[in-house]
């Protein structure tokens, strides 16, 4: 597992200790996939049966000042760990983003929806999603969206700081997409490289939302008193486009037969009951 000990890092080599499986998970310090001689020489140490790549450069909105660096992390460090895998004769697992789209869609997006990334995010992910499909026939690229879990940071746990700092906090409302837990994405991603064969797919959490019902969600389970209010993205500009709609259609997973992932608002639940346990 590359991009350890991320919030999706954590839970897949915790998910797959559980599950019996020997879990290798590297850090970028321990293994930076810009390097490729370097990947090369962690996947020949470990001798995997498949490769997870979720290292990634994920700040969204410092990538439009530095989107080399970001293309040099999500593009081209991704087609280095795929080519490493190819050569070793292994699965390549490779983690993207409902960010390759451009967020016009009304209703969910399928995996063979023509990306069209507004984003120096969205585009160094998209490419990075070429260079994999590219350089490992035996690959496996997994969108996901709205991502939390236990390690953070992410929005839920942000929501509930300033919740607990302030009266009242304004949060967009007119973004919809999938807000997905990584305690839920992890089992289902390790499901997927037993059982899928290689190509696209959608993994979220089932249903939709906006980061203003979210947000309240998130709130109103914790008994917190601070107001929610909803504005636009109008009002809350940033330095990059966020997609207005991009909620994923998990088709080619349900078509191995596998069920919808539980809904978003179980995963919320499951989520906040797993910080409370610690």
């Amino acid at each position: 597992m590359l991009g350890t000990p991320g919030q999706l890092g954590g839970d897949l080599v915790d998910e797959g200790t559980r599950q019996g499986h020997e879990m290798v998970g590297l850090t970028q310090r321990e293994c930076d996939i810009t390097d490729g001689p370097a990947v090369e020489h962690a996947i020949a140490s470990a001798r995997p049966d498949a490769v997870i790549n979720g290292a990634a450069w994920t700040r969204v909105d410092a990538a439009e000042d530095h989107e080399a660096e970001a293309e040099a992390v999500n593009a081209t460090g991704a087609g280095l760990v795929a080519t490493a895998c190819a050569a070793a004769g292994v699965r390549c697992c490779h983690v993207s983003t409902d960010y390759v789209f451009d967020g016009t869609a009304r209703s969910p997006i399928p995996e063979d929806a023509p990306p069209s990334p507004r984003s120096a995010y969205g585009r160094t992910k998209w490419h990075g999603e070429v260079a994999v499909r590219a350089q490992c026939p035996d690959h496996l690229i997994v969108r996901t969206s709205w991502l939390y879990g236990r390690q953070g940071p992410n929005f839920v746990l942000t929501m509930l700081r300033l919740a607990a700092e302030r009266p009242q906090l304004r949060v967009v409302a007119d973004q919809h997409g999938a807000p997905t837990w990584t305690g839920h994405l992890a089992p289902a991603m390790l499901r997927l490289l037993e059982i899928g064969p290689p190509g696209t797919y959608h993994l979220t959490n089932s249903g939709a939302s906006t980061w203003y019902a979210f947000a309240a969600a998130a709130i109103q389970a914790r008994g917190l008193a601070a107001e929610v209010v909803p504005i636009t993205t109008a009002e809350y500009p940033t330095a990059a486009a966020r997609p207005a709609y991009s909620v994923l259609d998990n088709r080619a997973w349900r078509d191995l037969g596998e069920p919808p992932l539980p809904g978003w608002e179980e995963g919320l639940r499951a989520y906040l009951s797993s910080l409370e346990t610690g």
